[in-house]
């Protein structure tokens, strides 16, 4: 079976957001495919996640909250997964996937996802993840390869241009070749994303639990490859009002509670509603 989506992180927020669409829109017909997810980090914490997420039962996301003023609870099958490997330990068998079935590249590698490393190079399996995708890249361009849809879901703003910029300059000093890098900033479609969903606790080994809200904004490109169709995702001529949305109202929301909560010397194990 081959895997036109390859998933870069494990988070449990993927799980019960892109991981959980596409399941949902491959039992109607309208996802590319199946995912392959590669954990990025090497964590042998996490080795028993990295082989649930593929277990052919699936894993559980239980949607929980409030859904038009109705109290919701419902569990749901993620069946996407179709592989989960390690880049510390299955690199040669990433980018195989990476140069011969990939079509669009999800990732979520966590705040400090665009860090680099002193000495870091593309030789070997690279320690940060912009030069991972680097050698990755490099590897599909001396392939022959299409260029791809790279779809960035870490919570950066303009994530899709700030990744593209990471990953050309470091082109620029580690593959001096000009052809590779105007391939890389100008064929290769690195996509602006906004996602948001809570997700409120993990299921052991693999799952979560989350609210009933979900979006997905990707900003309009040409050439550009959507993982499926769902209606949690929007393409959009402009991410700006999405950003503000969240911002000012859901994530302003959230500081004022923990600013409350903080300055009343409230108890941790305190909920919003003994809060408010």
């Amino acid at each position: 079976m081959t895997t036109p989506i390859l998933q870069f992180g494990t988070s449990r927020f993927l799980q019960a957001h892109a991981d959980l669409f596409v399941s949902e829109a491959m039992e109607a017909g309208k996802a590319l495919g199946p995912i392959t997810v590669a954990q990025t980090s090497g964590d042998p914490a996490r080795a028993g996640r990295i082989g649930a997420l593929s277990a052919p039962e699936g894993f559980p996301v239980i949607i929980r909250g409030l859904e038009e003023g109705v109290p919701v609870e419902r569990e749901l099958r993620v069946r996407s997964v179709a592989r989960s490997l390690s880049t510390a330990r299955d690199w040669p068998e990433v980018t195989r996937i990476f140069v011969e079935e990939a079509r669009v590249i999800l990732s979520n590698t966590g705040d400090t996802g665009y860090a680099l490393f002193e000495g870091d190079g593309i030789d070997g399996v690279p320690r940060s993840f912009p030069m991972k995708l680097l050698a990755l890249l490099h590897a599909r361009f001396r392939g022959g390869r299409m260029p791809l849809t790279i779809l960035p879901c870490e919570l950066v703003s303009r994530n899709g241009e700030v990744l593209r910029q990471v990953v050309v300059d470091l082109a620029s000093r580690h593959t001096p070749n000009a052809t590779f890098v105007s391939w890389l900033s100008e064929r290769v479609i690195w996509a602006n994303t906004l996602v948001d969903r809570i997700v409120s606790e993990p299921i052991e080994p693999a799952g979560a639990i989350a609210e009933p809200y979900a979006i997905w904004a990707i900003e309009r490109h040409a050439g550009l490859t959507l993982p499926c169709e769902h209606p949690c995702i929007k393409v959009v001529d402009d991410l700006t009002p999405y950003e503000r949305l969240k911002l000012h109202i859901l994530n302003l929301g959230h500081t004022v509670l923990a600013d409350r909560w903080l300055k009343g010397r409230r108890s941790e194990m305190e909920c919003v509603k003994d809060i408010l």
